[in-house]
């Protein structure tokens, strides 16, 4: 009697779709490791950008002159952000005493974590006694198209 070594197509296949699963398990862990590194990275880049405009403005008692192309400039930050759109600083037309930032080109689920995150050191944060999040916006957009602000300043 003759002996045949090796293995059959059912083993073969059973070991290619287990490598399936094993591939799309880790392409899913890292697309949510990958969305999570954009959102600390606009979190980081927020509170740095919040930073330099108080310091850039401790003389003044208002924030009527921001313009978000001279302030990006002077703190060598870019406007840009992970999601392919852009951070814009601007006065609070209801308060001079207040700056906007706005971060453009959301995804509708970016969007709603940024709305709801609690933004240390805004203005509905404090105020709120650190119950609500300081941040708003629609996020019923397209993905790409949606926006959130948040305000900061007395």
């Amino acid at each position: 009697m003759k002996y045949e070594s090796g293995r059959s197509m059912i083993e073969m296949m059973g070991v290619l779709a287990i490598m399936g699963v094993i591939t799309v398990a880790a392409i899913a862990a890292i697309s949510s490791a990958m969305n999570i590194q954009k959102r600390n990275e606009v979190n980081d880049q927020v509170l740095q950008m919040v930073t330099q405009v108080r310091q850039l403005f401790t003389e003044y008692d208002d924030f009527s002159n921001i313009n978000s192309a001279t302030i990006f400039g002077a703190i060598g930050m870019s406007n840009q952000n992970p999601y392919g759109g852009t951070y814009e600083i601007s006065v609070n037309p209801a308060d001079t005493r207040q700056f906007v930032v706005s971060i453009t080109g959301l995804s509708q689920s970016d969007c709603e974590h940024f709305v709801i995150k609690g933004w240390n050191g805004s203005v509905g944060y404090e105020m709120s006694g650190h119950t609500q999040s300081g941040a708003s916006g629609t996020c019923t957009n397209p993905n790409g198209q949606n926006v959130v602000q948040i305000t900061y300043g007395e």
